[in-house]
């Protein structure tokens, strides 16, 4: 790590050792870090303790506390970690020290600059959302197989929409998708059913450390 790395800080709201619920990832014992901002608010978001507090870390330090876990998966999230500029900076230092890394991202915000080792999360937003304007979708050319794109949906509406979308922009030809349903909005076996119906090709998921432990800061 060179002297200028040491020096680089991020507003980090929690680092913690949990079970990963989402994405090809699930079930992994993985450490989180999730960083403090978002330019995003999402109608549903569950995370709005994210928004605003924490505390400033030197990059090291996240890298120690990081380590004391002994696990190899590291999820980067937030609030939006992009929002962030030191997060680019963050994601290679991870990589480096030689963990499997993803990034969870809204992806309103620009991902050419990830680190290519990086595993990125693209949740592109619908419409019941209110931030589906916010899509950049510039992005969606940058995916590669090793990336991922979710769907978080609240109604009917919004799974017309992905799945629209993803027959418009052929995105199933890019990278892996995932579907799941805004917790106390949408019924999971009507998404389930719609999928089945439709053959979509999605992987269908629950927020598994929801099921073990609620909506529980720090799981």
């Amino acid at each position: 790590m060179n002297t200028v790395t040491k020096t680089v800080s991020l507003r980090v709201s929690e680092i913690f050792f949990s079970i990963q619920g989402e994405a090809s990832r699930a079930g992994l014992p993985t450490v989180f870090v999730r960083l403090t901002g978002c330019p995003l608010r999402c109608t549903w978001c569950d995370t709005e303790h994210a928004f605003t507090g924490g505390r400033t870390r030197l990059l090291p330090a996240i890298l120690e506390e990081v380590a004391s876990y002994g696990a190899r998966q590291v999820c980067v999230t937030g609030g939006e970690p992009l929002a962030q500029k030191p997060c680019l900076e963050l994601l290679t230092a991870l990589c480096d020290a030689g963990y499997d890394v993803s990034l969870e991202t809204s992806g309103a915000l620009d991902i050419s600059g990830v680190d290519a080792r990086v595993s990125r999360i693209v949740d592109l937003k619908a419409p019941g959302s209110g931030e589906s304007a916010k899509n950049l979708w510039s992005n969606v050319d940058l995916l590669t197989p090793r990336d991922e794109v979710k769907f978080v949906l609240k109604d009917r509406a919004d799974y017309e929409w992905a799945r629209e979308t993803i027959r418009a922009r052929r995105l199933d030809s890019r990278c892996p998708l995932l579907v799941s349903a805004v917790q106390g909005e949408l019924e999971p076996r009507d998404l389930a059913e719609w999928v089945l119906a439709d053959r979509l090709p999605v992987r269908f998921q629950m927020q598994l450390h929801k099921l073990l432990w609620g909506n529980m800061q720090g799981k």
